[in-house]
């Protein structure tokens, strides 16, 4: 059977008052709306709560018994709600982000460390992933993601530039095997590729000519789903690697890889934190949104 919630509530103020003015004062309702709020609460349950005179309202045996058994109950829905209003003011709680793995500007560790030196009163909990999800189902208060993968739906703020993918080699493995001359060659090279799990296809490579895009699906020597491992086996001689350019970045710097194709390479819509309304935004999110645009 369901009970009016409102009525228990209403009924916990008279046994708190012992007045049925008292309890409409407190409620800001009419002393009228209080008494038939009881008498509705008291006909649903079958057995007199309140014992009514001209000059006092006191409980009966089984309205003290209600009363000692939703009062702690009431107390801590009140608790409860008090702590989520309280939420609408200093950033607080655990803010859950998704982040793709290949977001290297996002996960640098300084933005993210500057954030919660800001708000100490903020738990960050990032997972790292390359599923693609629905985060609001799954419990994440927002995403970071490349723009072009991002639901039409969703708000999204840039935390990067433009970006490109690089195919990149070591200088010994060029020596020793060449320069592909165009994205078709790859298939005379060893190459090393991601793939998302052993029964998935391996990832295949993207290029652009003339302004039109085109993939190639390499023939993969090696494939793993680690970037970092793909960085190590190509600076180690191991093939030809695909990925995002700030991923060989280091590398690139000091001479360990060199980029091959460029002209193939060009720059696309780069990552965004995405979330699915501005509407009643929690401050935990707000913060990390102006924190982003600082």
């Amino acid at each position: 059977m369901m009970h009016d919630l409102n009525a228990l509530a209403v009924f916990a103020v008279v046994a708190d008052e012992k007045s049925f003015r008292a309890a409409a004062d407190r409620i800001g309702v009419t002393r009228s709306a209080v008494s038939q709020s009881i008498r509705k609460l008291e006909e649903t349950l079958g057995i007199a709560l309140v014992a009514r005179t001209t000059r006092s309202v006191s409980l009966t045996e089984a309205g003290e018994r209600l009363y000692a058994q939703i009062a702690p109950s009431l107390a801590e829905m009140n608790d409860a709600l008090e702590a989520t209003a309280n939420l609408r003011g200093k950033p607080r709680g655990q803010l859950n982000l998704a982040v793709s793995s290949i977001a290297e500007s996002f996960l640098s560790g300084p933005l993210l460390a500057r954030f919660t030196n800001d708000h100490p009163d903020v738990k960050l909990h990032v997972t790292v992933t390359d599923e693609e999800f629905d985060i609001v189902a799954e419990g994440y208060d927002a995403g970071v993601r490349l723009g072009e993968v991002i639901a039409q739906d969703m708000i999204a703020v840039p935390v990067s530039g433009n970006l490109r993918q690089l195919a990149v080699a070591s200088p010994a493995y060029l020596a020793e095997f060449g320069q592909p001359a165009h994205p078709r060659d790859l298939a005379n090279h060893r190459c090393i590729g991601w793939r998302s799990g052993l029964q998935v296809a391996p990832y295949r490579w993207e290029f652009a000519e003339n302004g039109k895009e085109f993939s190639v699906a390499v023939a993969d020597t090696i494939t793993t789903t680690d970037m970092a491992l793909m960085v190590k086996l190509a600076i180690a001689g191991a093939g030809i690697t695909f990925g995002m350019e700030d991923s060989f970045e280091a590398p690139l710097r000091r001479g360990e890889l060199v980029p091959v194709l460029e002209a193939y390479c060009p720059s696309f819509q780069g990552f965004y934190l995405y979330y699915p309304s501005r509407r009643n935004m929690a401050p935990k999110l707000r913060a990390l949104i102006d924190h982003l645009k600082r």
